[in-house]
């Protein structure tokens, strides 16, 4: 999409993107080589518009939305977790696993 911001047809860069994820796959199942998609997409001049942006592109804290507001409401001390273990306590049954303590 960044490619696309810049003026680049989304299917041509749909495509630079497949034909580099092959590459790299074959790379990987075929060779036993770690996956290299990163490195091929820097190392494509297609790709040379959004190369100084790259890093912050593939940032994995941009891609997980409301995942921790989601988790911290379904497992946090008001969450649906705690009301279904409430009843568990209420019996006295406490279980281990690991360090937390159901």
């Amino acid at each position: 999409m960044a490619l696309v911001k810049k003026g680049v047809s989304r299917q041509d860069a749909h495509e630079e993107i497949r034909v580099l994820s092959h590459q790299a796959s074959a790379s990987v199942k075929l060779e036993g080589k770690h996956n290299d998609l990163i490195e091929r997409i820097r190392e494509t001049k297609f790709f040379e518009p959004i190369i100084p942006e790259l890093d912050t592109l593939l940032d994995p804290s941009t891609f997980i939305g409301r995942a921790p507001q989601q988790v911290e409401k379904f497992c946090g001390p008001e969450g649906d977790v705690e009301k279904a273990l409430a009843k568990f306590r209420a019996e006295g049954i406490e279980e281990k696993v690991g360090d937390i303590i159901l």
